[in-house]
């Protein structure tokens, strides 16, 4: 016996700390933490998710999206981004037993704010340093997202913005340019609906690296979504706080339709 934990029907709730993150101090504390605090978990997630990207890109699992991706478009390093991502997920998904270091509960989740960081800083060619804090920004705005969502959601939670922040902070953003790409990137891509961890997830993960990525040069390139387009709310907090909304409350009759369906299968 390795683990036993018993069953239990009552109801997860979300630690009070999580609560307290918000995007300003995700990224003081990016700048200024010591990064021996947080090398181990990180350098573990670099490890052990980049394996996985590589076994779904060199092997067969899945649909093969990431091989795909790299056929079709090429060997760019935004592509590359999302190609890494989708053939993690793609082996992830299908039977590799390669261990992930998940974020808020799901190995998709932590695939998708890890690979494309670790795919954009090894092309610039940055320092480690550099790296642990672009993907603490990374990781910490995907759980401050999945925060408000819940722990189980229609919304699939795979196509957060993480990845966008933590590349924008590679290139040197602060918090106004990582605020704006997190709320681009929200716009872009909000409202994709969760049927169940399959292959598809890995076309979906790299959806999200797209997102994050146009919503980076969105704003790099001085265009932005405005407070009443879609789901934008005036600040990176109440959109998140918008977005969380929907896909918490009201996505309910969503997955009870998407369970009907599975059932009648």
């Amino acid at each position: 016996m390795l683990f036993d934990k018993p069953f239990s029907d009552d109801v997860i709730h979300t630690p009070e700390n999580r609560k307290l993150l918000n995007v300003r101090d995700i990224v003081s504390f990016a700048d200024e933490v010591e990064i021996k605090d947080v090398w181990d978990i990180l350098k573990r997630q670099i490890v052990y998710n980049t394996a996985i990207s590589n076994a779904g890109m060199h092997e067969n699992y899945g649909a093969g999206i990431g091989k795909i991706l790299i056929r079709s478009y090429g060997n760019s390093v935004q592509n590359r981004a999302k190609a890494y991502a989708a053939a993690g997920s793609d082996a992830r998904m299908n039977g590799c037993e390669l261990p992930v270091v998940m974020n808020s509960g799901s190995g998709n989740q932590g695939i998708t704010a890890s690979i494309p960081v670790i795919v954009y800083a090894k092309e610039c060619n940055v320092s480690d340093e550099m790296l642990y804090r672009a993907l603490i920004v990374s990781n910490l705005v995907t759980i401050h997202l999945k925060t408000g969502i819940g722990s189980l959601s229609a919304y699939c939670g795979a196509i957060s913005a993480g990845a966008g922040a933590g590349i924008c902070y590679l290139y040197g953003g602060h918090y106004d340019e990582i605020a704006h790409t997190i709320v681009n990137a929200l716009a872009i891509n909000s409202g994709m609906l969760c049927d169940g961890a399959k292959a598809n997830c890995a076309a979906k993960t790299a959806s999200a690296v797209v997102s994050g990525l146009l919503g980076m040069q969105m704003y790099m390139h001085d265009s932005q979504f405005y407070d009443g387009d879609r789901l934008v709310a005036k600040g990176v907090e109440n959109t998140i706080k918008a977005v969380s909304t929907v896909a918490r409350n009201g996505m309910h009759e969503t997955d009870n339709e998407i369970i009907q369906f599975m059932i009648k299968e």
